[in-house]
């Protein structure tokens, strides 16, 4: 602890002015924004949040910041507070001007290029909070230091004035960041409440111990939550595995944090069946994985496979691999890298190829000694890899059944499957429809020339609580797979798809949401690319006709229709016909408010929280009854029930 404090004590000293390095200017922010922030929707507007908030966790991982405070402000206004150390408030050696303006004006400027400053870093590219500034209608910086209170405030990048002084400090210090972003840029600029939490929520199970609290002060009754766990990614595991079994008590952890690469693990198995990675790199969440992932990976499988060498000789005779060993694993990997490569500034793949061999040797030594001192984990582990190696074989012997009988391979289309003419996928489309009638009216309704209709005979199986065996082995399930012609799992191949929309058109009542929850679970599940890559969408059919007169119009909710009906003089003159499901819709109706690209609407399926999104899978589709009945119980209030029962 001595060393750790007489090292803390040279980064404050040497964290000054000097330590801020420039590299160029910021003229090009503003121009293409999306370049910088990934995009200028409703993403773009959050992550304006993530990179101002990772300069204040930057100040944690250097060990002076213990608590985040972060507040939505009305005018959809963010204000981000730390009690780290304080942006240093000197006149920059070089630039001549203010520390405050050079950081905030002047891109790649920051001190995560000097590595006495910060050992590692979220925002190593420099790029974040100027950016923030760039696209901002409004900026003020608040930083206590130095027994001061000093402030600028910024308009669209450009310094409204020089850093003033405008009192002395309570001894405290830190950086507060305030912003509005601008509204001629960002196509949305209202934040969800729900997406920061997500984050924060994440953020403080990676750092152990630190305290960050979000608020929304836009309403009267103030939201407010504080997040702080201790127990960091083991609690992280459990958090993601909530609605599920474990096969043992706690889960593994492991942490090495002396390292060249500073790394942290968790790890647990439950009785499912599918595998979940979270990955994170200096606390950014490497949504695609990268070397760390692969090096986690390459040491699970040796290491069990080496202690499977002793299983008994009848279990040896199903032949182990990888996909068996991951077989119902949650995992979270946190490693911390002083310099490094992230694929583009959003950060999502790390791409240091020495990462790989270190964390195979790290993490693979570890794992293998946390085993010969816990011989009962990784017993149960081997009874969970041996049971998926034997139903993985048997999964293999029907695919290859299938293959002879034409079912998974693209020569053999399924029977039902209706195929349009032609063979751009970039503009075909597929509508998976509830049923032979609706399937009937779609097929005469659609455009034959990119309109494909595959109609399923009911419910799909729900593939959250059934093994990859029954998965194949089910009819409905092998047409889709085959129509759309990806294959699944580690099949897949996007490359193969024949159709860049794949529709989901049901009826509008509890079925049809019921189907479309059963058709998104098996996308997750073994076909995530297609939602991850925007080519999963639900059809929007009205629920009503209303004919006034001789005039007609479609009505899409409850709400649409007492609206209009609000505005109808002549009420006795109004027909109302409801609409029971698309099978009694006339395919021309049908094409007219449900298929026509011109006249449609359709609900794009994307995953903004990937963490979030499997639980909600887990929770409503897994096994466990009691968590679901506490969800619908919470929310079913919050759904207007208008069918005719």
């Amino acid at each position: 602890m001595a060393e750790e404090s007489e090292e803390m004590k040279k980064a404050e000293e040497a964290y000054s002015g000097s330590s801020i390095t420039v590299l160029e200017g910021l003229e090009a922010v503003r121009v293409r924004p999306a370049m910088y922030i990934g995009s200028t929707d409703i993403r773009g507007l959050h992550h304006l949040v993530w990179e101002v908030v990772d300069n204040s966790v930057d100040e944690a991982l250097a060990g002076f910041c213990s608590h985040i405070e972060i507040s939505i402000l009305p005018g959809n206004g963010i204000r981000v507070t730390d009690n780290g150390r304080g942006i240093p408030t000197d006149i920059h050696p070089k630039e001549h001007i203010g520390t405050i303006e050079v950081v905030m004006t002047k891109l790649h400027a920051g001190g995560k290029f000097d590595s006495n400053s910060y050992k590692v870093s979220a925002g190593l590219h420099g790029v974040g909070v100027s950016c923030v500034n760039a696209l901002s209608n409004k900026l003020i910086v608040t930083v206590r230091r130095d027994g001061k209170v000093v402030k600028q405030e910024f308009a669209r990048g450009v310094p409204c004035g020089p850093q003033v002084e405008v009192g002395p400090s309570d001894g405290t210090t830190g950086t507060s960041v305030e912003f509005y972003p601008d509204d001629s840029i960002f196509t949305e600029t209202v934040y969800v409440y729900d997406t920061l939490a997500t984050r924060f929520r994440e953020l403080a199970f990676l750092m152990s111990g630190l305290r960050l609290t979000l608020t929304d002060e836009r309403d009267e009754e103030k939201r407010s939550e504080t997040f702080c766990y201790p127990g960091g990614v083991s609690e992280f595991v459990r958090y993601v595995d909530e609605h599920r079994t474990p096969l043992f008590n706690e889960p593994i952890h492991l942490v090495l944090p002396d390292g060249q690469y500073p790394l942290e693990v968790a790890m647990w198995y439950n009785d499912g069946y599918q595998e979940n990675f979270f990955s994170f790199v200096n606390n950014v969440n490497t949504y695609d994985g990268g070397t760390h992932v692969t090096g986690f990976k390459t040491a699970l499988t040796r290491v069990i496979g080496k202690f499977a060498q002793d299983m008994p000789k009848g279990k040896k005779e199903a032949q182990i691999t990888a996909d068996d060993i991951r077989e119902g694993l949650t995992a979270v990997i946190a490693i911390k890298v002083s310099q490094p490569q992230f694929e583009g500034q959003t950060k999502r793949k790390l791409g240091n190829s020495e990462i790989a061999s270190y964390v195979n040797s790290a993490f693979g030594a570890k794992l293998e000694e946390f085993f010969q001192e816990n011989p009962a984990a990784i017993k149960v582990i081997l009874d969970k890899v041996y049971n998926a190696a034997v139903a993985r074989e048997a999964a293999h012997r029907a695919r290859n059944l299938a293959r002879r009988k034409n079912i998974l391979e693209s020569g053999g289309l399924p029977g039902k499957l209706a195929d349009c003419s032609s063979r751009d996928p970039k503009e075909c489309e597929m509508f998976i429809v509830e049923g032979d009638s609706a399937g009937g009216s779609a097929k005469m309704g659609r455009s034959r020339e990119f309109q494909a209709i595959l109609p399923l005979r009911g419910k799909i199986l729900n593939v959250e609580k059934a093994s990859l065996h029954r998965v194949l082995d089910t009819e409905e399930i092998q047409n889709l797979v085959n129509a759309i012609g990806t294959g699944i799992g580690t099949e897949f191949k996007i490359e193969k798809l024949r159709y860049h929309k794949i529709i989901i058109m049901t009826d509008a009542d509890v079925d049809g949401s019921h189907i479309q929850t059963l058709l998104l679970t098996f996308f997750f599940r073994y076909m995530r690319p297609l939602i991850d890559e925007g080519h999963i969408f639900l059809a929007m059919p009205p629920l009503y006709k209303l004919k006034v007169g001789q005039k007609e119009r479609y009505l899409f909710d409850e709400n649409e229709k007492d609206k209009v009906m609000a505005e109808v003089e002549d009420k006795k003159n109004v027909t109302i016909t409801r609409f029971k499901g698309l099978g009694e819709m006339s395919p021309e109706q049908l094409n007219e408010t449900t298929m026509d690209p011109s006249r449609r609407f359709l609900k794009q399926c994307t995953i903004e929280d990937s963490v979030l999104a499997d639980q909600i899978f887990s929770m409503l589709m897994g096994e466990d009854v009691e968590p679901r009945r506490k969800f619908i119980e919470s929310n079913a209030y919050k759904v207007l029930n208008d069918l005719d029962i």
